[in-house]
Parts: C-alpha cells; structure tokens; sequence
C-alpha cells in the first residue's frame, strides 16, 4: 500500500508512533489510510450538514477495513462573499481547495481519499485534485436546498436579489423585501436552483466520480446519509481494486460531462471550471468544445434561473440518471467509481416526469444552455448562458454604458441611470485585472428586478452567479487589464450581440479600436496578499483561469 511509506518496518517507527497518538492500532497499521477532506463550515449554508455526512463516510470506511483520516479545507459562500470585496476571494478559493488537498494527502501517503463538499468553487478544487494526485477518489457532494416558500410560491436566492431590483425601481416595499428574504433559504444544501453548486454536482455524477444519484439527491433526503455510508465503503473498495481517479475520468468523460450540462442548462461557470479540471487529468478542453457540444445537444430541462423548476423536481423526475437516459446515445462510455460503465446506468435509470425531463424530440431549446460568441470584442471568446436569456434579446444593438468596477455599475443602475437600449459594461474584473474575477449576481439581479431584462444587456470581463438570467455575456477574453478590445469601449459606442450567430462585437473601426488600446491606462488596484500571488500566477478565463 501507498501509505506503507509511513506505516511499514522498523525505520518508521517515529510515524508510527505519532500514528499511534490518533488513536490507530497495530491492526490499523495493516489497513488502507482514506483521507476525508471536508469542507464542513458554518458559514456557507450548503456545508452547516456535511459533517453528518463525513461521520457516515468514516462509518463506511471502518465497516469495509480501512482507517478514516479527516481534514478540513476552505469553502467560500459566493452568496455572502456577493457585490463587495469579499468576491474576489471566491475563485481565488477553487485554487487553494485543490492544493490543500494536495498537501494532505501526499504528506500523509493516504491510500486514497474522498471529498466532502457541496458548493460552487470547492468542487472544482476537489475535482482538480483528484487528477492531479490520481488515487482512488469518490466525491460526495452535500445535495441541494429545499427551495423557499411564501404563500404559495416557491422562492431561492435568486428570488432575494432580484426582489432588491423591484425595491429599487419602486415596485416593491422594503418590507416585503424583508418577507422574502426571511423565506427563500429554509435551510441545509445548496442553493435550490441549477446554479454552479448544483451544476458541478451534477457533472461530477457524469464524470464518473461520483455514486449514481449523489448530484440532485438534496440535502434533507435521508437517503444522503445511506449514499455517504456507501460512499465510505466503495472508496476502500477502489484502493483494492487500484481504479485510480485517472483510470476513470477520461476524455470522454469530460465530453460527458459537458453534453450533460448543455442538456441541463448549467452555469456559466462551468466554462472556466471544466478547463481547470481537465488539465488537472492532462486533458485539454477548450471552448470551442463547449459550443460544438452546444450546437448539438438540447436543452431538455428548465431548472432556476432558466426556468419554472427547482432541484428537487429535477431529482423527482429521475436527475442525473435520468437526463443520461435521454442522452445515452450521444454518451462516451466511460467507466465510474460505481464500477459500472456509465452508459449502462443510463440505460437502467427512469424518467419519471417527462415535462421536467423532456425527450430529444420536445426540448425546451434546440440548442445547450451556453454558447461561446467571438468577435472583435472577444477574440478569444466570451460565454453566456443562453438558455436564460428571452428570445426577444438573442439578436441585440444596443448604446455601451462603461464602467471600470462592478460597484460602479451597481451604483449606476440602482439611481435609475440604465435605460432600455443600453448595454451595461463593466470590466478591469477578469482573473487579473480583480483580481479574482469577481461574480456579478449583484448588477444583474437589479437588472432583472427592475424589468429591464429584454430591454438591457450587460458585458463583462468577470464572470456570472448560476443564478444570473437574461443577455448577460462574461468571460471576455482578453481582459481590460490585459488591453484586451473590452479596455477600448467608450460611453455611446453601439454593441452588437448576436448569440445564434456567436457574435459579439464592438461596432468601431479596427484601426480606431487599436489608437484608443495605445493610449488606454490600465486601472490597477494593486493587491496585496492572496490576491497579488493570485494575479502574477492565473492565466486567461477563456482557458479556466488555471494559476501555473
């Protein structure tokens, strides 16, 4: 066993002897060490149970003969961390998650190891280390959030946000602000609609690290506790059987995992997470691969913010099981920490509600939830999520508003200076220029609140909360602290957005755009501390902002 290197013969006795003051015995010392990292918190609202689940994990680990190990990791809630300094952290955040799992593992020589998680950055930390440290890994994500209620109405995050916008335009009280914050976060889980959280659970049950219902099972459903007991077994079940983290996700894999997505109508996010991941496990996907898979998978469920449903209907209907059942066709058939293939689980699996889960034939969109536009504006790509976005605003010109903050632009829209035509720019908030590419849930939320949504876009350098609806286009690439076109928009400058077409573009002459980057000064805010390192080390969001 790996963690022979620490346990075996007399010249490691010191070990040994450390080990011993854990409480492990000399029969311990004859077992496979599993590492529990456990983003356990109580401050995100997605992480307050998952120390139930990492104790039913441990169980699982002991009935099936191994030693559990637990650690703990970071986990930021973008929700709180939301429209002020704390965002920049968020991103930041998905890097250290992966390195801290790193560390403890390969100074411990554990023998594999699972991940506790549940929220939007701290996945894809995990998932980045498991093809880095390629050992037996299963992670177990925490599930989603009941939604909210109020009166009869079903409420979520997203539902907060944007009621602010509706204050703001005057068309709700502050008190019944008041009444839905009170009720739209009942509890335990991620937040209730397919926002990145939800998203990257999702997918991590199609790359195959996950056992099979683990992505919308939610938070309160007992059956979590059973899948995490189970979870604790198989892990001590794959060190046995040497399947390592490599030997599972593939290629193809990630190709599944993005068919998923399209199919489902994830966040954004996933275009700067799935890059990451992949180049953890040596494989490069960029893009371009998003919106091939685009172009050819439906949209075949309409989760928050895309649409009427939550989670838990999603997971009532058949979820990550069942949606690969529709797509089974068009699967890889890549292995999973199930031992099964993951087309056989597709073929096994129910719909159980055909209007959640639509057929190939009856999508809700023809086309996946995000597309990748290029242009003058972003010759290296930009990214929206265009299963939110109204039909009336998938072709749009629009007058650019410019702003060189995201608090800037809030501050804007909430004095009414936004109008119907305009196009809302907000850059120098891409990985560098952050630094930390900072979420704009907070803008685009007054947006939507305020009804402006089919009659205002916005454009940033940043990237977007899952829960961001309407024309919101992100990731542009490059970044206005790396001069790309974006730093060159001037108030009054007509936008063109053409999401069928895959076009955004800067209706400016090209040797006018080049004049003003020659005489454009880089807004620096000169970070120090995390944020500094994070600057000199990331790289472009349209390639994951991967630090190297």
């Amino acid at each position: 066993m790996r963690s022979d290197a620490v346990k075996k013969g007399v010249d490691r006795a010191p070990q040994r002897s450390l080990l011993r003051a854990t409480g492990m015995t000399d029969a311990d010392m004859e077992k496979p060490l599993i590492g529990i990292a456990n983003s356990w918190n109580d401050v995100v609202p997605g992480h307050i149970h998952l120390n139930e689940l990492a104790e039913e994990v441990r169980r699982g680990i002991i009935e099936a003969g191994g030693v559990p190990l637990t650690f703990g990791v970071p986990g930021v809630c973008d929700g709180v961390a939301m429209g002020h300094a704390g965002m920049r952290y968020s991103l930041v955040s998905r890097d250290v998650i992966s390195d801290c799992v790193e560390i403890m593992v390969q100074a411990h020589c554990m023998d594999g190891w699972v991940g506790v998680t549940n929220c939007d950055k701290i996945t894809p930390g995990m998932l980045m280390a498991a093809g880095r440290l390629d050992l037996p890994t299963i992670i177990l994500t925490g599930g989603p959030m009941e939604p909210g209620r109020r009166d009869e109405s079903c409420l979520d995050l997203q539902s907060v946000f944007e009621a602010l916008g509706a204050n703001k335009a005057g068309k709700m009280s502050e008190e019944e602000v008041l009444q839905i914050e009170r009720c739209a976060c009942p509890g335990e889980g991620a937040c209730s609609g397919l926002f990145t959280a939800n998203t990257m659970a999702c997918l991590t049950e199609a790359l195959g690290l996950s056992l099979t219902g683990c992505g919308s099972m939610l938070a309160t459903d007992y059956r979590k506790k059973e899948l995490a007991r189970a979870t604790g077994r198989r892990i001590v079940e794959l060190v046995r059987e040497g399947l390592s983290a490599r030997k599972v996700v593939r290629r193809g894999s990630f190709t599944n995992s993005i068919i998923l997505d399209m199919a489902i109508g994830g966040s954004s996010n996933t275009a700067l997470h799935i890059p990451a991941i992949a180049a953890d496990f040596g494989v490069d996907v960029d893009l371009r691969t998003f919106d091939e898979i685009s172009r050819r998978i439906p949209h075949l469920t309409s989760i928050k913010p895309s649409g009427p449903y939550y989670m838990k209907d999603f997971d009532a209907a058949g979820g990550v099981p069942g949606m690969l059942n529709r797509l089974v066709n068009e699967l890889s058939d890549e292995m999973t920490v199930n031992g099964k293939g993951i087309r056989e689980i597709a073929l096994s699996a129910p719909v159980l509600n055909e209007e959640v889960i639509r057929p190939l034939s009856r999508p809700f969109h023809n086309e996946g939830g995000i597309a990748v536009l290029y242009g003058n504006l972003a010759p290296q790509g930009s990214v929206v999520k265009q299963a939110a976005v109204s039909p009336e605003m998938m072709r749009y010109v629009g007058t650019a508003k410019v702003f060189d903050s995201e608090q800037l632009a809030y501050e804007a829209i909430s004095a009414r200076k936004v109008v119907a035509g305009d196009v809302v720019v907000i850059r120098y908030e891409g990985p560098k220029g952050g630094p930390g590419m900072p979420e704009m849930l907070s803008p685009t939320s007054l947006i939507a609140g305020m009804g402006l949504s089919n009659s205002v876009a916005l454009i940033t350098d940043g990237r977007f909360s899952g829960a961001t609806r309407g024309p919101c286009i992100g990731h542009v690439s490059p970044e206005a602290f790396d001069k790309g076109p974006i730093a060159a928009i001037r108030d009054g400058d007509r936008i063109s957005i053409d999401i069928p077409g895959r076009k955004l573009e800067l209706l400016v002459p090209a040797a006018e755009i080049e004049d003003r980057l020659s005489l454009v000064e880089v807004v620096d805010r000169r970070p120090t501390g995390v944020l500094a390192k994070y600057r000199r080390l990331v790289g472009e969001a349209s390639k994951g902002a991967i630090c190297r």
